[in-house]
């Protein structure tokens, strides 16, 4: 992936890459959450 060439190139480079998640589609389940507006 491109992506593994613009991450250090370090164990943390190498963790960061295992936690990667790619989805080919824009539906996927960490979708944002829906913030309600509070009034003061």
């Amino acid at each position: 992936y491109a992506i593994h060439g613009m991450l250090p190139k370090n164990r943390l480079g190498s963790v960061m890459i295992k936690k990667l998640k790619i989805y080919a589609d824009d539906k996927h389940p960490h979708a944002s959450q829906n913030p309600e507006p509070l009034s003061i």
